[in-house]
């Protein structure tokens, strides 16, 4: 028999929806998962096992009556220790927070119970979602590092002890830890997903994501999560779809646009040359595949995004961290006390840039379905002092479009490479539907192979 927790969360709900699979039986194999690899992995930092087999335990009565929730009706899901969780404890990977149990939830959190998910535990994080590196090895080799700052949803959905996780990323910080452990991730348009009740690090840049196996599992959990919420100020209004229902247009091969400028620069010989290797197979099998230009703006990226992030953490730590100093860990202690030296017109020139680079990446892509580069400018490096270079993602979180990443090889020493797919704001379905094509064309499931291990 199939143990549960190999299934993605695709099949996850349709076993449980046939009444083949038992939430409860699912829990119990999750949990059976963690157990045996934890100690070596680090993903977790509070698994409330008490409270969700009782909520698995119910799912298991309601499925027998024929009522379900929800899309994610018993399935258990991993949750980034920086997202609030009524009566779980939230650290935020924080020693100032590390008895801190919120008694109400986020509203991602919110919006997975109502869809009937069980909350399975809080996963390991950089401290407040920064640089300095949680305890979190990469479960392809624990001497590398797993990537951040959602390290341990990013770990744990890799080794099957969860079948998808929430995420959030300021920089780089779902699809770096995705494609370094292995995973799909998911950001989409900064607005999407709301950010109430999740510990900030920088209010303009930070945006919800999602981490799971397969494409449509990312697609399933955007479903449940979008929507708008008046307690964000930056939600959106745009209309939500059934995302994992969308397909890519039929009477015409996609259209994707290579960006090359920078990307083939500063990657790794063999992040391009497995780039590369994906474009075979995704023109083969009949895309349209060009070199796009990018705009100038492009350029002032990197610089604007460090001040806004600076000047922003260092707003919304400012109080907290003059009567806890000596609590913050090194690299976000630096990066609070240079953001508050940051000045205003230096910010405001930022934000300037911000606004022109979403808007002429706007013109960009009318051309396009979706843009294609590597997600990472290497596999995941040795060491486990940091979390690697989050500047093949900075872009796409200062302009906020939406990104997928998808594992697409290993490189010589058996570590994951992946692709990114850019797509249009506000576009989420047809950029997850051209994502799972390339999923397909490309027959990568990097999951299964730990799964075999």
């Amino acid at each position: 028999m199939t143990e549960p927790y190999t299934l993605t969360l695709s099949e996850m709900t349709a076993a449980i929806r046939r009444k083949k699979l038992s939430p409860v039986e699912l829990a119990e194999s999750l949990l059976a998962r963690i157990d045996s690899l934890e100690s070596a992995v680090k993903a977790w930092v509070t698994i409330p096992r008490a409270s969700l087999l009782k909520e698995a335990r119910r799912c298991e009565q309601e499925a027998a009556r024929g009522k379900f929730r929800g899309p994610l009706h018993g399935i258990p899901i991993g949750v980034k220790d920086i997202f609030y969780t009524a009566g779980i404890r939230t650290t935020g990977g924080s020693k100032i927070f590390e008895k801190f149990v919120p008694e109400f939830d986020s509203t991602a959190v919110a919006r997975l119970k109502k869809a009937g998910a069980l909350i399975l535990g809080k996963t390991a994080t950089t401290e407040f979602a920064m640089a300095d590196p949680a305890p979190t090895c990469n479960p392809w080799n624990p001497t590398h590092t797993p990537g951040g700052s959602s390290s341990g949803s990013a770990a744990a959905v890799a080794t099957s002890m969860c079948p998808g996780a929430l995420g959030s990323q300021t920089g780089g910080s779902v699809l770096r830890p995705a494609a370094y452990c292995g995973v799909v991730g998911l950001k989409p348009t900064a607005g999407r997903i709301s950010r109430y009740g999740v510990f900030p690090l920088a209010y303009t840049l930070d945006q919800v994501g999602v981490l799971a196996r397969t494409a449509e599992d990312a697609a399933l959990l955007l479903t449940s999560l979008s929507g708008f919420d008046p307690r964000d100020p930056v939600s959106s209004r745009e209309p939500a779809a059934d995302y994992a229902r969308l397909r890519p247009p039929a009477r015409r091969p996609l259209r994707i646009g290579l960006i090359r400028a920078f990307y083939k620069k500063n990657s790794a010989k063999a992040v391009w040359r497995n780039l590369e290797d994906a474009l075979k197979k995704i023109s083969r099998a009949g895309a349209w595949v060009e070199e796009v230009k990018m705009p100038a703006s492009f350029a002032a990226v990197p610089d604007a995004h460090h001040i806004i992030q600076k000047a922003e953490a260092a707003a919304f730590h400012e109080r907290l961290f003059e009567r806890h100093r000596d609590l913050y860990r090194p690299k976000l202690r630096e990066l609070i006390e240079v953001g508050l030296l940051v000045p205003g017109i230096d910010y405001l020139r930022a934000q300037k840039i911000k606004g022109l680079f979403r808007r002429e990446m706007k013109m960009v892509l009318k051309d396009y379905d979706c843009l294609i580069s590597p997600a990472t400018s290497s596999a995941a490096p040795k060491g486990l002092a940091s979390t690697g270079n989050p500047w093949f993602q900075v872009p796409w979180s200062l302009s906020g479009l939406p990104t997928v990443g998808l594992p697409s090889g290993l490189d010589s020493q058996g570590l994951p490479l992946a692709i990114q797919l850019i797509g249009k704001p506000f576009e989420e379905g047809p950029l997850l539907a051209a994502a799972r094509w390339c999923e397909e064309v490309i027959g990568i499931a990097l999951y299964r192979k730990l799964i075999e291990q």
